[in-house]
């Protein structure tokens, strides 16, 4: 029953990526109706590896700034009910506390578009704070620099 369980979340988390896909290749529209699919069989009580993922896409496909934040806090949500040990069970090397640079950076950017400076600060100030569970790959590289950037254009606190 457990392998039946696991391959039921693995399929969960291939339509995500197969959504995301779209998203990248540039069909948000798709991407966002097969994510409303998805979240509408998840649920805001489902696992929360899978609550995390589809509602951090989701935010991206979403014109309004505020339906973004409400995705992206969402993510954050469901990241904080996530277990070293669900992480595991999906990818080994990944470690929960990864996923809260970029996770507060969305944050920070959403504040930042809200024109809630203040807010965007805190959410960037936990972001870069949280940057040392970052690995010096690409990934990584770049989630910092998104880091930067956005301290560059809100200017000095």
């Amino acid at each position: 029953m457990t392998e039946q369980r696991e391959a039921s979340e693995d399929a969960v988390m291939t339509r995500i990526g197969q959504a995301v896909m779209l998203l990248h290749g540039g069909d948000r529209e798709e991407a966002r109706n097969r994510f409303a699919l998805l979240w509408s069989e998840i649920g805001e009580a489902g696992d929360p590896l899978h609550r995390c993922t589809l509602a951090h896409y989701m935010a991206d496909t979403q014109d309004d700034p505020c339906d973004e934040l409400a995705w992206d806090l969402r993510a954050l949500s469901a990241a904080d009910g996530l277990s070293e040990e669900r992480l595991a069970r999906h990818q080994e090397a990944l470690a929960v506390r990864a996923f809260y640079p970029a996770l507060h950076l969305n944050l920070a950017t959403d504040y930042a578009k809200l024109h809630r400076r203040q807010a965007a600060r805190v959410h960037l100030d936990l972001a870069r704070a949280a940057t040392d569970a970052l690995g010096d790959d690409g990934y990584g590289t770049g989630v910092r620099a998104a880091i930067d950037r956005l301290e560059r254009s809100l200017g000095a606190p």
